[in-house]
């Protein structure tokens, strides 16, 4: 390399120099001392051009490969860190104009309008984002204690919360099936037994994650860590290639049914997304208590949920279908992924073990006086005892603890507000008005059950729009005469299936779109109508389930 350097002519000096990516501090290597023995002769044979020596003190700057005349570069602009300015102000704006401007209803005491305020505004901030969720909450449950809303032991007793820990250490689950590889295993599985077509291909997917969700509190976690990148290695080798035309061939279709089925596997467990947890919680504080949670939560959605989940595959597959209809290679490279995997390991059969046992423990639980929370625990510690988790891998995992930290503040905001009167408060407001239309309770659930679920066109977050509305809408329902139960759970199966109504809708549909597989109009136009698919099989099947398990 540096004889060809050597034997190419110079230029003479001139500001034709300048523009080669030369410098002087490389002119010191042209010493013999520095060559190559090959080079020396060439050396030798070569005429060079004089270049005058610099004095020693004299520094002379690089020779740059750019023009003399081009302007410097621009300095990189340092992101601003702390609040975003015009969500914060925004925030702010709305807590103060409740406490100020707004008059307070006599029924209502101060203590409670003025914690309201810092509701609505905590509550502002979740959806605007001037800092990140768990930030913002914090500085919310820091204004109650501030301002003497809340005492110290108030604002921090949710964080004793036993539905709060559950999601805390499901999260903690979730990545010891990333760790050990076992949610990669399950999938792959599914693909080598289902692959052979594309349609086959998107029922192996949907099933493989409705039965990884009870163990994986997290769409996005699913559909980050586990499934997109499967998808994305089928669509590669059938030469479907994200942001290109040949993304149809078996690609975009893959993305856009594991987008809209996810929301039927987060809504067929209560374990299986955190937000179902958070619904259940609020509709305690509301005087909704469901007895046996995960059965219970489990036995009402199963019917219009298993019967969603396989019908949105078939459903794509008629009107977003994929170009390549057979993917008879599919099954060979799963095939040959676990033989790459190698055999089940000690850590995945200790996972599988514990995960099992869990389950067994919510479903049966309740027969040994053992709660839910307890189960997760004891699973939790024979992954710690046995090594599949380090306890580094717990205090590495973010979002659980972000997850606990807003989740606490929610909630206990929530219940403090129940018990000051404000949630009673509303739900008076709301039933006078709703028999001023004189609806029946069956239509005002229709009503309030769309309007919950349309209004998620606003919303960037599930658990944020949870956190807004859950609340207030199961009140309008009490109001209206619909019973508790049905209105709670209805609602919370909502929750899920709004989240793939747009690319922002949710965290898996941000994920999901990122992948460059789908085009933004189909985004909108394919969640819109999976919507309307999912809202007649649950309205119509659940009708008829919920009738016979006597839910009203």
């Amino acid at each position: 390399m540096e004889s060809s350097v050597l034997t190419r002519p110079f230029a003479p000096p001139s500001s034709t120099v300048l523009r080669r990516p030369l410098s002087i501090r490389s002119l010191p290597s042209l010493s013999p001392l520095h060559l190559a023995p090959n080079s020396l002769p060439t050396l030798r044979s070569r005429s060079l051009p004089h270049f005058p020596s610099p004095k020693p003190h004299l520094r002379l700057p690089p020779i740059c490969a750019s023009s003399p005349s081009s302007p410097p570069p621009k300095p990189t602009p340092v992101p601003l860190s702390g609040a975003k300015p015009l969500p914060l102000a925004i925030s702010i704006a709305i807590g103060l104009a409740v406490r100020f401007l707004v008059p307070r209803p006599a029924e209502v005491s101060l203590q409670a309008w003025q914690l309201l305020s810092i509701f609505l505004s905590t509550i502002a901030g979740l959806v605007l984002g001037p800092l990140p969720v768990g930030a913002w909450a914090f500085l919310g449950l820091t204004a109650s204690i501030v301002t003497r809303t809340l005492s110290f032991s108030a604002a921090f007793g949710a964080f004793t919360n036993e539905v709060i820990w559950l999601i805390v250490i499901s999260f903690f689950f979730a990545r010891g099936f990333v760790k050990t590889g076992l949610g990669d295993r399950i999938a792959t599985y599914f693909v080598k037994w289902m692959g052979s077509s594309t349609l086959g291909l998107s029922y192996g997917l949907t099933v493989s994650e409705a039965l990884i969700a009870p163990a994986m509190p997290s769409t996005t976690a699913r559909g980050g860590g586990v499934f997109l990148p499967i998808i994305k290695s089928l669509s590669l080798s059938a030469g479907s290639r994200p942001g290109d035309p040949s993304a149809r061939k078996v690609g975009s279709y893959l993305v856009m049914s594991q987008l809209q089925s996810a929301g039927n596997s987060s809504a067929l467990f209560l374990t299986a997304a955190a937000q179902n947890l958070l619904c259940l919680k609020l509709a305690e504080g509301l005087g909704v208590v469901i007895g046996n949670p995960w059965v219970s939560w489990f036995k009402i959605a199963s019917l219009p949920a298993i019967i969603s989940l396989l019908a949105t595959p078939y459903i794509l597959y008629k009107i977003f279908p994929p170009e390549t209809k057979d993917t008879p290679d599919a099954p060979a490279m799963a095939t040959k992924k676990l033989e790459q995997m190698g055999p089940v390991t000690k850590n995945e059969w200790t996972m599988l073990g514990t995960m099992l046992l869990s389950v067994a423990l919510w479903v049966f639980g309740d027969a040994f006086g053992i709660a839910s929370v307890v189960a997760a625990m004891l699973g939790l510690s024979i992954l710690l005892l046995l090594g599949v988790l380090e306890w580094d891998d717990c205090l590495s995992e973010k979002s659980a603890w972000d997850t606990l930290a807003w989740f606490a503040v929610l909630v206990g905001m929530a219940g403090q507000l129940t018990n000051l009167g404000i949630v009673p408060w509303m739900s008076n407001c709301v039933a006078k008005v709703l028999q001023s239309f004189s609806l029946s309770w069956p239509a005002a659930f229709c009503v309030l059950q769309a309007s919950y679920f349309l209004i998620h066109y606003l919303f960037a977050s599930q658990t944020g729009h949870v956190g807004a509305l859950f609340s207030a809408f199961l009140a309008m329902h009490l109001a209206a005469g619909v019973p508790g139960v049905l209105a709670a759970l209805a609602l919370a199966y909502n929750t899920n299936l709004f989240g793939a109504l747009t690319h922002y809708s949710s965290g898996q549909a941000a994920v999901y779109y990122g992948a460059g597989y789908i085009e933004l109009p189909d985004v909108f136009k394919y969640g819109f109508v999976i919507a309307l698919i999912n809202a007649l099989i649950w309205g119509v099947v659940g009708t008829f389930w919920w009738k016979f398990l006597g839910l009203y």
